[in-house]
C-alpha cells in the first residue's frame, strides 16, 4: 500500500468489517470480532463522535484502495472541483485507477497485486504498454496482458479463485486474457466499501 504499512488483518479488526474483499478477513473477523488487543473480555466498541465516524470511512477507502492521505485527498478535490455530484465523482475516480480495474477484471487477486503487475509492465492499454497505476482507464479503453506464460497463468489462477471480482461497467474475455471498460463507474454499479457522504463531511470541515 501507499504511503503506510499496517497489517491488513488489524485494520479489518479497527473497523470490523472486511474492506478489502478477501473471504480469509471474514474468518478472521469471525473468530476475532473485537478491535486490535481488545480479545481479553472486550466485546463492545466504545462510541465514537461525528468526526470519528467520518474519519472512520475515509479511513476505509483509502485503506481499501491502497492510497496514501495525499493521493486520496488529491482525489477528493478533484472529485469536488469537477462538475456533477462530489460523491460519484469520488467513486468514479478511484474506481477507474488503473489498478483497480486490473483488480476488478479479477486478473490480479488485490488492489496490491495489480500495482504490482503493472509496474512490472504487464499489461497493455489500447495496445500500448503502461506501467503507471495511478493512470486513469476511460470507457473504451481495451485492456490485455501481455504474451507472458507466468503472469497469464496467474491471471487465470486468480479469475478462478473466490478473491475475483467482477462489474457491470467492465467486459472481459477470460480465454484471450483481453477486457474493456464500457462506462463509467458509479456509486450503483461499483458497491462502495464505505459512506461516501461521510467523507465528503470529512473534508468540508477540514
Amino acid at each position: 500500500m501507499a504511503g503506510f504499512n499496517v497489517p491488513k488483518g488489524k485494520i479489518v479488526r479497527r473497523f470490523g468489517e472486511n474492506i478489502f474483499g478477501s473471504p480469509k478477513y471474514d474468518k478472521l473477523l469471525k473468530h476475532k470480532p473485537n478491535g486490535p488487543g481488545k480479545d481479553r473480555g472486550v466485546n463492545k466498541r466504545r462510541k465514537i463522535s461525528d468526526y470519528g465516524l467520518q474519519l472512520n470511512e475515509k479511513q476505509k477507502f483509502r485503506f481499501s484502495y491502497g492510497l496514501s492521505e495525499t493521493q486520496f485527498r488529491n482525489l477528493y478535490l478533484k472529485a469536488r472541483k469537477s462538475s456533477g455530484d462530489t460523491e460519484n465523482k469520488l467513486i468514479e475516480l478511484l474506481e477507474c485507477r488503473f489498478d483497480n480495474v486490473v483488480y476488478r477484471m479479477g486478473w490480479a487477486s488485490t488492489r496490491a497485486q495489480a500495482r504490482q503487475m503493472i509496474n512490472h509492465k504487464h499489461f497493455l492499454v489500447n495496445g500500448k504498454c503502461l506501467n503507471i497505476p495511478s493512470a486513469k482507464i476511460n470507457p473504451g479503453d481495451i485492456l490485455s496482458i501481455k504474451e507472458h506464460k507466468g503472469i497469464r497463468e496467474l491471471a487465470r489462477n486468480n479469475l478462478s479463485g473466490a478473491g475475483s471480482v467482477s462489474s457491470v461497467w467492465l467486459e472481459s474475455d477470460n480465454d484471450s486474457l483481453t477486457g474493456k471498460m464500457t462506462a463509467k463507474p458509479d456509486r450503483a454499479a461499483s458497491a462502495p466499501v464505505g459512506k461516501t457522504q461521510l467523507v465528503v463531511e470529512y473534508y468540508s470541515r477540514r
